[in-house]
């Protein structure tokens, strides 16, 4: 179960749940892979409703990556991925890709957790 104040996002490829989290490595390949200028205008595409299917993609594989899964893209590609309240479909997978944006940078609440 994935933990939210850990930064964590429940990912499932296939029906099967995993645990996503982008760490330090999971986003400097993130903005190599997506030769973005800041992880902050990525955040601000998401919140704008501005991002592509290859954002997605790119956000799910490396919080899966961060929370130990070895795959890559390729991967995924026959793979039903879900997240989020929507469940498996494009929907969940950018649900969970936005999740994960935003605990990447969320900060724990005050007295800790």
């Amino acid at each position: 179960m994935a933990n939210p104040w850990a930064g964590e996002v429940e990912v499932t490829l296939d029906g099967v749940a995993h645990v996503a989290k982008l760490t330090l490595g999971a986003l400097a390949e993130l903005e190599a892979e997506l030769g973005e200028g800041s992880l902050v205008a990525l955040a601000e595409r998401f919140e704008a409703g501005r991002f592509s299917g290859r954002d997605v993609l790119a956000l799910i594989v490396a919080g899966l990556r961060g929370g130990g899964w070895r795959g890559g893209a390729g991967d995924l590609i026959a793979v039903e991925i879900g997240g989020g309240t929507a469940g498996p479909g494009p929907v969940g997978a950018a649900q969970a890709a936005a999740q994960l944006l935003a605990r990447a940078f969320a900060l724990p609440p005050a007295g800790g957790a």
